[in-house]
């Protein structure tokens, strides 16, 4: 369990693992690109699975949103990832959680777990490994 700092200029500025995480997925979920980028170190090193729609791994805060948010926004609709667990050890942060989707082609809806590795170091995530059953992916996209 993360405790969020209990002021929003407390968790604004915290560097703690968690709270930069967690101001990630704020950040995804409002659609703000920006401040998704601001918790992302410069050299950032972002991996979407094998398997995955966007396999690969991206570099720099505008690699990473252009390459996977826009296009996750292109490919799906009410694209989402719920954050539900937090595990925290030092500057890891495990989060297991689920996406969900409606895919845009195929008219499909997509509910599927997910596990998410980051490390946070000096208040910026620095790498982050994601995790899911790629073939229930598959089956939302295709026809």
């Amino acid at each position: 369990m993360i405790e969020i700092p209990r002021s929003a200029a407390a968790f604004a500025e915290s560097d703690a693992p968690a709270d930069v995480v967690r101001r990630q997925y704020l950040a995804s979920a409002r659609g703000d690109l920006g401040a998704l980028r601001a918790t992302l170190a410069d050299d950032v090193e972002w991996t979407e699975m094998a398997g995955f729609p966007l396999a690969g791994t991206y570099r720099t805060p505008k690699g990473v949103t252009a390459g996977v948010m826009d296009r996750l926004a292109d490919d799906w609709e009410d694209w989402a990832a719920h954050d539900d667990r937090y595990v925290v050890d030092g500057e890891d942060v495990v989060v297991l959680g689920r996406y969900t989707a409606v895919h845009r082609a195929t008219r499909r809806p997509l509910t599927v777990r997910m596990v998410h590795h980051f490390t946070v170091r000096g208040g910026r995530i620095v790498r982050f490994e994601q995790f899911t059953d790629t073939a229930l992916v598959r089956d939302a996209t295709t026809p």
